[in-house]
């Protein structure tokens, strides 16, 4: 018996229960999903609704971000990117380690489930049913490519983006429940994390030409909100610091958009870098710290300054051509 067959019997209940379930993957799953949600299913599934199931679709999308984290460079290659990675011109490249394929695997499946769960609570209301929603996106996304299945031709990225958005306010996407004309920055779910959200805001904007030509712009930017928030900080007045800070952090977030940078995912894999050498400063302490805090703070500064220098050197091993390693930081 594999595995696979294995764990299908302990999710069924018994070893013949999963005999009538397809065994098609993505057919098995809508299958268990009704399976589970039906009279004499599970009384955990049974008891969920759309509501319900909120946190848990934010924290399988927040695992298989880890996920991603985890796979090193291999995550940023885009299809150029990985048809030279996987080109035999330079040699078989080094992939990521098992742990962090089948973590993705995992995760994605995770996701998969609350697309699929959802789903079928919509099918039980008689709304309509996860091959709906795949037909929809797959009906989507054909019409919103037609320099791939129709007859016009699209140069660049930039070019599919501007048809995009044409083909979108075709469908009607920029008309609002009420009839009138939505706002460029509609569409936004305010409950992002705050700089995607931004991000996203200026994204937007800049479709409108609301938008610096160059990164020059909101390099600019930046300097000047750093300007005002040392002035807020030294008056002391606490919705100045907090108007200028909040001024400062977007101003960045459009230096990342013009870098091409996700801001959001520059700051997490910060924290994990920050978090895995701080860890390492803690791993160096010989217990004689100094009690002067000046020379403390010197003493932690060197610990620092050691992590980041082996890590360094460690990356650069990792970073051998041909090789798809954890970019340094």
């Amino acid at each position: 018996m594999t595995e696979r067959e294995a764990a299908a019997q302990v999710v069924n209940g018994s070893d013949d229960a999963a005999a009538g379930l397809p065994t098609d993957g993505f057919l098995r799953l809508v299958a268990v999903m009704a399976r589970l949600r039906a009279t004499g299913g599970c009384p955990w599934d049974r008891a969920q609704s759309l509501r319900s199931l909120q946190p848990y679709l934010l924290e399988e999308a927040y695992e298989l971000l880890e996920a991603h984290e985890a796979l090193g460079a291999a995550a940023s290659l885009d299809s150029v990117g990985l048809d030279a990675a996987l080109g035999t011109g330079g040699g078989a490249p080094s992939l990521p380690p098992p742990h962090a394929i089948a973590a993705l695997r995992e995760e994605l499946g995770d996701v998969l489930l609350q697309v699929a769960f959802q789903a079928q609570i919509a099918a039980e209301w008689g709304w309509f049913d996860v091959h709906e929603v795949a037909l929809g996106i797959a009906d989507k996304m054909v019409r919103r490519h037609p320099h791939v299945f129709g007859e016009e031709r699209a140069d660049d990225a930039a070019a599919v983006m501007q048809r995009w958005q044409e083909l979108k306010r075709l469908e009607g996407k920029g008309i609002s429940v009420d009839g009138a004309p939505r706002g460029a920055l509609a569409g936004i779910p305010p409950a992002l994390p705050a700089l995607l959200q931004a991000q996203r805001q200026g994204e937007k904007a800049a479709r409108v030409g609301f938008d610096w030509p160059s990164i020059d712009g909101p390099l600019t930017k930046v300097e000047e909100e750093l300007q005002e928030l040392r002035q807020a900080l030294a008056s002391g007045d606490p919705d100045a610091i907090d108007a200028e800070l909040g001024d400062a952090l977007l101003a960045l977030t459009s230096v990342a958009r013009h870098a091409n940078v996700d801001a959001e995912g520059a700051l997490r894999r910060a924290l994990e870098r920050f978090g895995r050498r701080f860890a390492r400063v803690e791993a160096l302490d010989d217990g004689m710290a100094p009690q002067d805090d000046a020379a403390r703070l010197a003493a932690l500064e060197q610990r620092w300054q050691q992590a980041k220098a082996e890590e360094r050197m460690a990356q650069g091993d990792a970073a051998a051509p041909g090789a798809i390693g954890r970019e340094a930081g």
